[in-house]
């Protein structure tokens, strides 16, 4: 029985996730960028045929460099050298001098998402995705970025989470590569794409490669599975919670049936408006039976989730609609006991360095230390010490974000707007903050349109337009395959007539 009920529960999280369990791997947990950068660059180093990477931001600064030259050196040796960014989350993180650099070294560089005449909202979709890959035989999968936000450089890094994977997943991570790098140009040779049965087994760790793209939610029925079916503990972290109402349901419903649910976010979110919308539906878990802390560094950035110690996931997905639904992503779901043990230790001294957040009132929450933080005489935790140079990193990173978080805001308040007016699903407590200030926008719009007719005509006019050559473009490059595809068969069918004619002849 013990026997079936496993096998239906396998069959369940690969239908979920679309990702099937691959064993014969060895995963090794690296925390920060203080263990993940070092353990890349000694991959890239080391790397002889091939070196695939993909990241959202690429920064133009310290270690974003070291990265550049070490890419650049590989290229120049004879290796080749693929390089995938976000085009909307690299404006202004780097200059053109950077990628003539770069491409005059042999490194062949793409931008994911670009507008286009062809797709003038390429760019709505973002390539979330962190990964780099070496010959084929040994992958990394995180959350981080290339920055020095994410280095202890003279000032606190950002927290963060990665694995490094060798064994048969490793082919799996390959095909999620070629996959969002097909969409920017030729694709990936096949040679560099090596079947997971061609790839020698390193450990004894089972896991699944979770790669998503816009609506498949991959990740979201998976996060959802797994809160179902957890029986004792599920941990949670993640940046940019914003909990959609299914998800939150599943969390205070795994409360509620003696599941110990934790959630910690960051205490300062260096996206603005997405601390609002976080703590806005704080009240429903915590009235739920969810218990929350709130990081007290610079930055939480990870995206994580362990359960029951036995299951681990670890990636690019963050807990909100914009990730869930609308971006590329790549994570990782690890079903090993010892790796859960690692995975739980470490949440476990990142409750150290933060704060419970508990309900005092119906309107109002109060924060209390967690394993001895000191508190002040009013009962709020002490702020922890921040040096200039902290202080400046913070400011810097806001700064930088600002524009992703303006793409990704209204994506987010737009769709829980329509939500809430088509009835398409429950619009939750997490989303009231989101609602008000949708709803005041377009107010604001509205009356502005009632008054200055032109101030919409003439952008919808240039929309319209844009949007037509962008079909008639895109039809005909359909309609010349379907040709070329008719002709290819009409050559195919008249070859083997002819050969057949010949062998009776």
């Amino acid at each position: 029985m013990t026997r079936q009920f496993q096998l239906l529960a396998d069959q369940a999280f690969s239908r979920t996730a679309g990702a099937p369990l691959v064993g014969g791997n060895a995963v090794r947990l690296l925390k920060d960028g203080c263990e993940n950068y070092p353990s890349w660059l000694d991959a890239i180093k080391s790397a002889q045929h091939w070196i695939h990477f993909e990241t959202y931001i690429l920064h133009e600064d310290k270690i974003g460099k070291v990265f550049a030259e070490a890419l650049c050196e590989r290229a120049r040796a004879g290796v080749k050298v693929r390089l995938l960014i976000d085009w909307l989350g690299n404006i202004m993180k780097t200059s053109p001098k950077f990628w003539r650099m770069l491409r005059n070294a042999g490194v062949e560089a793409r931008s994911f998402g670009y507008p286009t005449i062809d797709s003038p909202l390429g760019w709505v979709s973002r390539d979330h995705r962190k990964s780099l890959i070496i010959d084929g035989r040994v992958a990394f999968v995180s959350g981080l970025c290339v920055g020095d936000d994410w280095t202890d450089d003279g000032h606190e890094a950002q927290r963060d989470t990665g694995v490094m994977i060798q064994g048969p997943a490793v082919a799996d991570v390959e095909a999620a590569f070629a996959e969002s790098w097909a969409t920017s140009g030729a694709p990936v040779p096949l040679e560099e794409l090596p079947a997971a049965n061609l790839i020698p087994p390193a450990g004894d760790v089972a896991m699944r490669v979770i790669a998503t793209m816009p609506s498949t939610m991959g990740v979201f029925k998976l996060d959802q599975l797994v809160a179902s079916v957890a029986r004792e503990t599920l941990w949670v972290t993640d940046a940019y919670f914003v909990g959609v109402s299914a998800y939150v349901n599943a969390l205070i419903a795994a409360a509620k049936d003696g599941v110990d649910v934790r959630l910690l976010v960051p205490g300062t979110v260096d996206v603005f408006g997405v601390g609002g919308m976080s703590r806005a539906g704080f009240r429903a878990l915590l009235d739920g039976g969810v218990r929350i802390f709130e990081w007290n560094g610079v930055m939480l950035h990870a995206k994580t989730a362990v359960a029951d110690g036995k299951w681990a996931r670890v990636g690019s997905t963050n807990a909100n609609i914009t990730s869930w639904f609308g971006n590329w992503e790549l994570d990782v779901a690890i079903e090993d006991e010892p790796f859960g043990r690692q995975m739980m230790e470490m949440y476990e001294r990142d409750l150290q360095n933060s704060t419970e957040v508990v309900a005092r009132s119906r309107r109002m929450f109060s924060w209390r230390g967690v394993e001895g933080l000191p508190l002040d005489s009013s009962g709020q935790p002490v702020e922890r010490r921040r040096t200039p140079r902290t202080r400046i990193a913070e400011w810097r990173s806001r700064g930088r974000t600002t524009r992703r978080a303006a793409a990704a805001g209204a994506i987010r308040i737009g769709r829980t707007l329509g939500a809430a007016i088509t009835k398409r699903r429950e619009v939750g407590a997490a989303e009231a903050y989101s609602l008000f200030w949708s709803s005041l926008i377009f107010l604001a719009l509205g009356l502005l349109w009632l008054k200055w007719p032109k101030s919409i005509a003439f952008p919808l006019g240039v929309l319209a337009v844009w949007f037509a050559v962008s079909g008639l473009c895109q039809a005909w490059r359909l309609y010349r395959r379907a040709t070329l595809e008719t002709v290819e068969k009409t050559e195919d069918t008249t070859e083997a007539v002819n050969t057949r004619s010949h062998r009776h002849a």
